[in-house]
This record gives C-alpha cells, structure tokens and sequence, in this order.
C-alpha cells in the first residue's frame, strides 16, 4: 500500500522526514490519503515550519526505515484530520547536513490506549481549528 509522508529538502542532499515526538519516541506519520497528507503540511506552514513536500511510498519501506532508525510509526486513516502539535520543539534535533537524519519537529500529546485521541489531543485540535477561522 502506497503511504504519503512529509518531506523537508526533497531530493536533497539534507532531506529530513517529518516525526512527531510522543512521549520521548519519535514517530513518523503516514497518511492513507495524499490530500490528508497536504493538509497536515499546510497546517504546517501555518506553524511557520518550513515548506513540507509530500511524497508517495510503499508503505512497508517506511516502516522498514522507522525500525531501522529505532522510530515509531503511526498510519493517519484516510479522512482523519491529523493537526499538527501547538508546541514545536525549542532546539530541533535535525542535523541537515545528515541526509539519513529524521527531522522530529514536534511534542503531542500521547494517545489514549484505546487508539483514540486523549482529551487534551482533541481539546488541542479545537483551538487550532478555531485559529484557522
């Protein structure tokens, strides 16, 4: 199955993957749907980061990678509004000079053992979601 993720310096030599950080794990997110995917990162930009492009991979080599890396994985259902975190990170982890680095530019709340989103989460998404009206 083909997933989208973030990408910051796409085809470069610093190229850096977008990862929330949850509870110290940095995770990458992979989105079903590539207009989900759009969204977050326009989201994004919103946020001041910088330009996210996204692109289409299989998704079994990204999980591959996060492994690989020691990063946790997260597929975004198609149709889910995923929002980015309120807080970034204050120093950002990111060497752009590695380009197997992943970029973890985020905190989020941690997610509820059932899957579902925790109060705090959904209480977050409603504020930035009243900010974008």
């Amino acid at each position: 199955m083909v997933v989208y993720v973030l990408l910051f310096n796409a085809r470069t030599d610093n190229e850096g993957i977008h990862a929330e950080t949850i509870n110290g794990q940095n995770i990458i997110l992979m989105f079903e749907h590539e207009d989900d995917a759009i969204r977050y990162a326009l989201m994004l930009e919103a946020q001041d980061f910088p330009e996210a492009t996204v692109e289409g991979f299989d998704q079994a080599e990204i999980e591959e990678f996060c492994e690989s890396a020691e990063y946790g994985y997260r597929l975004v259902p198609e149709g889910t509004l995923a929002v980015p975190p309120d807080q970034t990170l204050e120093e950002i982890t990111w060497d752009p000079d590695d380009p197997d680095a992943v970029a973890p530019l985020a905190d989020s709340a941690p997610p509820t053992d059932d899957g579902g989103l925790s109060q705090a989460e959904l209480d977050r998404m409603r504020q930035q979601l009243e900010k974008l009206l």
